[in-house]
């Protein structure tokens, strides 16, 4: 006789957008449908009309509350701070509502505005959070024009109402060891990684003079540090280039890279491309230089492609995904001339760079989707026990 299926509900904003916690949810949840056989279903708030960015298996059932948060944003600050509770409100109403016919076993939030009163909500489900950043990172004010004092103790006060939250969870994920180690006033953290199925169409032979370097041209990833190293690298190997590929606003970091006369053809700044694969796989070395992370696994994909990875150890998932020395090279977060350093290293030491390049497709099999999978198979059949 069969076991009947373990049910799960999972908690998102939306399943539209192309972020990585909306392609990781996705992936999981049609693993969980199709190989594990789960009875999987996504509760939404966003944009009911649009459909989700990352192809769903039929399998997985979604349930759309239509709240529409985002949408308040277009609002002034003033209207955004009266309408906010009763937007709060509906979504407990609506969640506890849904909850309740649903009924189902395990309950997982991540980590957004259900995350105040969801433990509180009497449908019999045990509870999960799993949070998609660092703590460091999750929310530090910084967007708020305010003094500094201000904005500190907001947000001291802020983690200690959310810290109270998480207390009450059954299990609180997050995704690396290094973020598990900030949350010691909690006992119920465990690390589970996220998954790559990044699918190499062949691995590089680390041959090529290519240096490369993906993400949104944003503050988080520090290509504004990135230029500067690469100024110093050029200088002593005019012959390999580096090559950014991303979307966002490239014109203030094209301007450094003129201000610091490098090269535009040995120092290229691309918009996005839909092959990163193939861009990995003509390269020989991966650099990262962003100043937090959730998890970077960006370099995965790269190790994944037979480059070893160069990477500042900014919180958080360096420090978890590179084993300094064999698969890549940890950089001092934010040291510059070190991050130049270590790029003129594997230029200049052929045969190393080859090894290491080879030890990072081996070693970056530990986070594909059938073994990080096994954990969260492992994870809920441990609370229905």
């Amino acid at each position: 006789m069969n076991e009947p299926k373990i049910k799960l509900a999972y908690c998102i904003p939306g399943l539209y957008a192309p972020g990585g916690m909306e392609r990781v949810l996705t992936l999981k949840a049609n693993y969980l449908t199709e190989k594990l056989g789960y009875d999987v279903t996504i509760i939404l708030t966003e944009e009911k009309e649009r459909q989700p960015y990352y192809e769903l298996s039929p399998l997985v059932k979604t349930v759309h509350l239509d709240i529409n948060f985002d949408r308040m944003h277009q609002a002034g600050a003033l209207k955004r701070i009266f309408k906010y509770p009763y937007y709060q409100h509906l979504y407990k109403k609506r969640l506890t509502r849904a909850l309740n016919e649903l009924r189902p076993d395990i309950t997982i939030s991540t980590l957004r505005r259900e995350i105040n009163f969801i433990t509180s909500i009497g449908d019999g489900s045990r509870k999960i959070g799993e949070l998609h950043f660092s703590r460091d990172n999750y929310r530090n004010f910084n967007d708020i024009k305010a003094p500094e004092c201000i904005r500190k103790m907001a947000a001291r006060l802020w983690m200690k109402q959310l810290l109270g939250k998480l207390k009450k969870l059954d299990k609180f994920v997050v995704l690396t060891n290094e973020d598990r180690e900030k949350w010691t006033v909690l006992d119920n953290v465990i690390c589970i990684h996220n998954p790559t199925t990044f699918a190499a169409p062949h691995t590089s032979d680390c041959e090529a003079r290519r240096v490369i370097a993906v993400g949104r041209y944003t503050y988080q990833k520090g290509f504004d540090r990135l230029l500067p190293a690469w100024k110093i690298v050029s200088e002593k190997h005019p012959e390999w280039e580096l090559v950014i590929y991303g979307d966002g606003e490239q014109a203030d970091y094209q301007k450094q890279a003129d201000e610091l006369n490098l090269n535009r053809e040995t120092c290229r700044l691309k918009g996005s491309t839909t092959q990163v694969a193939e861009e990995m796989a003509a390269s020989s070395i991966f650099v990262l230089s962003s100043r937090y992370e959730g998890m970077a696994m960006v370099l995965g994909e790269a190790m994944s492609c037979g480059i070893p990875p160069v990477a500042f150890t900014c919180p958080c998932g360096p420090r978890d995904i590179i084993t300094d020395g064999e698969d890549g090279l940890l950089v001092e977060n934010g040291n510059i001339e070190q991050l130049a350093e270590k790029l003129n290293w594997l230029i200049e030491n052929t045969n190393i760079r080859k090894l290491m390049g080879k030890n990072a497709t081996v070693n970056v099999q530990r986070f594909n989707l059938e073994h990080i999978m096994q954990k969260w198979d492992a994870l809920f059949k441990s609370i229905q026990s």
